[in-house]
């Protein structure tokens, strides 16, 4: 009998409630909202990680097979680069309390990170692969993996070891959409329990406009304003889409649309800061409406592990 594991897809969970922790962080200086209110959601951010992190290690030694299993399955597959970006993201929450303690988990998640986007890259490259198989989960090794790299490592002061993570992620990002957004195109009918991992197709521009914004802070560039324009139609996209998106009844898996929402704020916040008129006058609605997804969905996660049915 399988073992249940906990599956990495669940560290998107991370990803949004960090994501919304940094938001707050900057709400808190913009319009003077509470700061507390961050840095509690920073600190479910940092339990829920550290919760996960501990049972999914656990499960992997205990499981080995079951475990290598997920890793090569040709859609989740690319969810184990969930581990190094939640890590990475827990860099910019722990930052402003430990320097030391930024650094050692920035060296794991780049360690997780570059092992892992290595080892799935060469895999891909082998080829034998299904056009079905195509999925917005191939973002995470290689795209997001490197879009958080380069951020922790633009937090800490080295912004041009973070210009080098980021070209890998952008060009990555580059080379990936067609074929993705080809297999979407061309597909009779992508499967109920797939739709859910669309969120992360909405994340690439917020995620690579939040990296750029700490890499080079207090900027308005013209280029900056179009990741984030192309960020902002994505996710009128989802809404767009919303009752096809949401056919599958409530799953952890929904968490995966947090990601590129949470960095979608971030960047608004961050560019409201750096006097761009246009993201001055969405931040509140953004701001609103990433609190009311997030916090719908922490919900409705809460009351399924109450339940013992969160797997």
């Amino acid at each position: 009998m399988t073992p249940k594991l906990v599956p990495a897809s669940f560290f998107g969970m991370v990803l949004g409630l960090s994501g919304l922790g940094q938001a707050w962080r900057l709400a808190a200086g913009y319009w003077g909202l509470p700061g507390q209110v961050a840095e509690a959601l920073l600190a479910l951010a940092g339990l829920v990680w550290l919760s996960l992190l501990l049972r999914y290690l656990w499960q992997t030694l205990r499981h080995p097979q079951a475990r290598l299993a997920e890793w090569q399955h040709p859609v989740q597959g690319g969810t184990p680069a969930l581990l190094g970006i939640a890590t990475l993201l827990m860099v910019l929450a722990i930052l402003p309390y430990s320097r030391s303690l930024a650094w050692c988990l920035t060296a794991l998640g780049l360690g997780w990170h570059l092992v892992f986007a290595l080892w799935h890259t060469g895999t891909l490259w082998q080829g034998r692969r299904q056009s079905q198989d195509t999925a917005p989960t191939l973002y995470l090794p290689t795209v997001a993996g490197n879009f958080t790299s380069a951020a922790a490592l633009g937090a800490l002061g080295q912004p041009q070891w973070g210009w080098l993570f980021l070209g890998a992620g952008v060009f990555s990002w580059l080379a990936l959409e067609s074929p993705i957004l080809q297999r979407l195109w061309q597909a009779e009918d992508l499967p109920a329990t797939q739709r859910p991992l669309l969120g992360i197709q909405f994340a690439p521009p917020a995620v690579c406009l939040m990296a750029s914004l700490v890499l080079q802070p207090g900027q308005a560039a013209p280029w900056l304003l179009m990741l984030w324009g192309y960020a902002l139609f994505q996710l009128l996209l989802g809404l767009r889409l919303w009752r096809w998106l949401g056919t599958q009844r409530f799953a952890p898996s929904y968490w995966a649309y947090t990601f590129g929402i949470a960095a979608s704020t971030v960047g608004t916040l961050k560019l409201a800061q750096a006097g761009a008129a246009p993201a001055q006058a969405l931040a509140v609605p953004v701001f609103l409406a990433a609190n009311g997804f997030i916090g719908y969905l922490s919900l409705r996660t809460g009351y399924r592990l109450i339940r013992g049915r969160l797997l």
